[in-house]
């Protein structure tokens, strides 16, 4: 069976804090958790100590992975809940922001049943699997991240030619599905990103090559991994559709799942206004009457920092 080339990196998954970190989360949210996984900054620098840490739990199910009836209903209204937790180590805090989200939900979201691009756009790219409960559930995920590999290539290759480098196919892609979401980075990010997980890129292209809905192929030419892709012309005739209608609709489930971290997430605002500055460069002050009344005025608070170009 094909395996999901998870990023393997000893130092970060032997640390003790981690290990300390992942013990805490899954008795939080006990036996119903059989998967732990870390994506994003951290995982790409290596230092755990670098702000956040990125983690999603996969849980069998809400019921069991809560006490409160009102996390349920919020996780299964809008999949995922967002929560922070941090350890100390040896004079050190270990931050994690994580998310929990249901197996089911997890397998859906990272398939084409899902249109918009906030977990699959995610999980086509690096990942840490740091925990699982069995060799079943480990199965289990690396399936989602494969199906998640597809379901990205599938929706952005529609909106580029029919044949090209590997390296511009994911710089492009990820820069159409980061512009579905409220984001802080600079222009080029998703550049700088698809350059840097290079080798993963080409490696999981390779996977999943002639296992698309269309025929997809890899070859090498001149030293370059590049692709060649028979899109039928229905699909390429929609694809600037679809692609602004994830915008749309992943910007206003951006607003969503932020206002449904206010009530989950100890320091929300804090966080924001830090992962804001840490982006955009500019100083972010949140205001006493957003901190006190956020449902109330966190919209203005919002559009203001958009005309300030702070995010997009």
């Amino acid at each position: 069976m094909t395996r999901f080339p998870t990023a393997n990196i000893a130092d970060f998954e032997a640390s003790p804090a981690l290990r300390q970190l992942l013990a805490s989360l899954r008795a939080q949210h006990g036996e119903s958790v059989n998967a732990i996984v870390a994506y994003g900054s951290c995982l790409r620098s290596g230092e755990l100590f670098d702000g956040l840490l990125d983690l999603y739990l996969i849980s069998d199910d809400y019921r069991g992975a809560y006490s409160n009836s009102a996390l349920v209903l919020a996780n299964w209204l809008l999949p995922p809940n967002v929560f922070y937790c941090e350890v100390a180590h040896e004079g050190r805090t270990l931050r994690t922001k994580y998310a929990l989200i249901s197996r089911l939900d997890f397998q859906k979201y990272c398939s084409h049943a899902r249109f918009e691009s906030y977990i699959w756009g995610r999980f086509a790219q690096p990942v840490s699997i740091l925990w699982c409960r069995d060799q079943t559930s480990r199965q289990a995920i690396e399936n989602c991240l494969l199906e998640a590999v597809r379901t990205f290539l599938g929706s952005c290759l529609p909106s580029f030619p029919a044949s090209g480098s590997v390296a511009f196919l994911w710089s492009q892609g990820l820069a159409l599905s980061y512009a579905t979401e409220l984001r802080s980075e600079r222009s080029g990010r998703a550049q700088e990103l698809a350059e840097a997980s290079s080798a993963h890129f080409a490696e999981v292209t390779r996977l999943v090559s002639g296992s698309l809905e269309f025929p997809f192929s890899v070859y090498n030419a001149g030293g370059e991994l590049c692709y060649q892709a028979q899109v039928p012309r229905r699909r390429r005739r929609l694809a600037a559709a679809n692609w602004m209608l994830r915008r749309g609709l992943g910007k206003l489930m951006s607003i969503l799942r932020l206002l449904k971290a206010l009530f989950t997430f100890a320091g929300g605002l804090d966080y924001i206004a830090w992962k804001l500055e840490r982006h955009s460069g500019q100083e972010v002050v949140i205001p006493e009457r957003v901190r006190r009344f956020p449902l109330v005025f966190l919209w203005g608070f919002c559009w203001r920092l958009y005309r300030r170009g702070i995010f997009k």
